[in-house]
């Protein structure tokens, strides 16, 4: 019972109290319209969300951190009486969101819809409610809500920065050994001709061929020689370091309405790990490069490699889903993954672990004619133990490509410079 039902109650029982003792007509007219009052007002409270429909349309269900997501919001009135007031709560999990709302006379048969707009600042998956609606009479004695179960969700993938440089090694063995595996994909190799089929691109069409021939014929390709990319990110739990920080207040920071607002990463080794692995991997593909990803975080990930766009959302869904919070090392993922990698392969490592067994597991991968490059987040500069210089310096002395990333720098700029 709420303090204003308490108030009318007490009233209606000191009128009928004093109308007992005293018989004046004055108490009777009380004690009926304090009666009056709260059967009234309770009708009216039943009434206000009867037949009341409330639906979120958000403009993308998948979107990149550091977008704006946009979400209208439609409340339908389809009864024959007005709405004083409808509050809608937006009880979403999405960092910092806006969907919380109040709408006024909503008249009968009329639709009210409002856009909220909030500025995604945390990767994951995040349902879209529950959404609860109120209402209440117009004196606030009786307040009901009722609770919208979520219907949609939306995937926010890792934040992509545009790399200009890294290592790009040839995909080429020494001696011109060929993988004789055909692809839908066009590559520098050309395997040869065959017949036109419904549904392959124009571009692929051989002329002098098909001139020759007097019918359409396209070429075929292969796969490039051992040009596999393999990216692995490291996700064991006991490597990791982050500084204290709320997603809620990270979004207060960031101006809503500015589409092209910067935003910063959360000072966390998982969020620069799963950024830079997610802006390597379009760096490669759009060199057309097949390009893997392997992970073992609170699931473990492999994704072979392939080319073109569908593979690059393979890779960003899988990453929006990452967690470190595995307990396998890296380096016995390493150990465990190379014995099934072709030869001359390159393996982009992305770790923040200071731990000097990364060395003579790069060294084992070198052996195996491998070709590693390590991205080391600095994991002092995220609040955890010293050592990744050394480490880095450890590894730069093998001969291998080495970049340290700390927090807080620009990620491109840390790419390109080696240690």
């Amino acid at each position: 019972m709420t303090a204003s039902q308490r108030v009318v109650w007490a009233l209606l029982g000191l009128s009928l109290l004093a109308l007992a003792v005293t018989g004046a007509e004055v108490y009777s007219r009380l004690s009926y319209l304090w009666g009056i009052l709260l059967l009234g007002n309770w009708l009216w409270s039943v009434a206000s969300l009867r037949g009341l429909t409330v639906s979120r349309r958000p403009r993308l269900r998948r979107a990149h951190l550091g977008q704006i997501f946009e979400e209208r919001f439609e409340i339908d009135n389809p009864g024959r009486l007005p709405r004083l007031w409808i509050e809608v709560r937006d009880l979403s999990p999405l960092p910092g969101t806006r969907g919380s709302h109040v709408v006024t006379l909503i008249g009968r048969g009329q639709r009210r819809s409002y856009l909220a707009r909030s500025r995604l600042v945390e990767r994951g998956v995040f349902p879209l409610g529950p959404t609860v609606i109120a209402s209440g009479d117009p004196f606030g004695l009786f307040p009901v809500s009722r609770e919208l179960p979520a219907q949609e969700s939306l995937l926010v993938y890792p934040l992509m920065v545009d790399i200009q440089s890294f290592p790009n090694p040839p995909g080429l063995l020494t001696g011109g050994e060929s993988l004789r595996r055909r692809t839908h994909h066009i590559t520098p190799n050309a395997a040869g001709v065959r017949e036109y089929m419904p549904g392959d691109s124009l571009n692929r069409i051989h002329w002098p061929t098909t001139v020759r021939r007097d019918k359409l014929m396209v070429k075929e390709f292969e796969l490039d020689p051992l040009a596999d990319i393999w990216l692995f990110v490291d996700g064991e739990g006991a490597v990791q370091a982050a500084e204290p920080y709320s997603a809620v207040d990270l979004s207060k920071h960031v101006f809503v309405h500015d589409q092209f607002a910067e935003i910063q990463l959360p000072p966390s080794t998982e969020e620069y790990a799963a950024s830079i692995a997610a802006s390597l991997a379009r760096f490669y593909l759009h060199r057309r490069r097949a390009v893997g990803l392997v992970s073992s975080g609170q699931t473990n990930t492999a994704l072979p490699p392939d080319r073109g766009g569908r593979q690059l959302g393979k890779i960003l869904e899988a990453l929006s889903l990452f967690r470190a919070e595995g307990s396998l090392p890296l380096s016995g993922l390493l150990e465990a993954q190379a014995q099934h990698i072709t030869r001359g392969s390159t393996l982009v490592l992305i770790t923040p672990t200071v731990r000097q067994q990364l060395s003579l597991t790069v060294d084992y991968l070198v052996r195996r004619g491998l070709n590693p490059i390590v991205v080391l987040l600095d994991a002092e500069t995220f609040g955890g133990p010293p050592g990744g210089e050394y480490l880095a310096q450890l590894i730069k002395a093998m001969g291998v490509p080495v970049r340290l990333v700390k927090k807080g720098v620009n990620i491109p700029e840390a790419l390109i410079h080696s240690v």
